[in-house]
């Protein structure tokens, strides 16, 4: 299940030459509950592209979202993304699991948490 996601992360950088991952402010994993090397979706609202890979933690209050190795090839600096991990739930708990959603605003700032209903 989707058990975590940030929701219009904006790319701020993206670095082909490198191995592939995606930087994420480590704010923005410790609100959301994400982990370093914790594999995640990415999503590219601007142009469609969908693709896996894992998470390296970026420097505290910079707002850094990212793209690196291949991954810089599917987004351009400033393309709002998706970002989510997902997790096996026991069945019994599936029907009142919630994810939490990191919904963010200008420069990656934190700008609400939900928990959807």
């Amino acid at each position: 299940m989707c058990r975590a996601k940030l929701h219009n992360a904006t790319v701020t950088e993206t670095q082909l030459h490198y191995e592939g991952s995606i930087t994420i402010d480590r704010n923005l994993l410790d609100a959301s509950g994400m982990h370093p090397y914790e594999q995640v979706h990415v999503v590219n609202q601007n142009n469609a592209e969908r693709f896996i890979t894992y998470i390296i933690p970026g420097e505290r209050d910079t707002g850094e979202m990212c793209l690196n190795g291949p991954a810089a090839r599917l987004a351009e600096v400033g393309d709002t993304i998706l970002i989510i991990a997902y997790g096996i739930v026991p069945e019994s708990e599936a029907p009142n699991f919630r994810p939490t959603v990191i919904v963010l605003g200008p420069q990656n700032q934190l700008r609400e948490v939900v928990r959807p209903s």
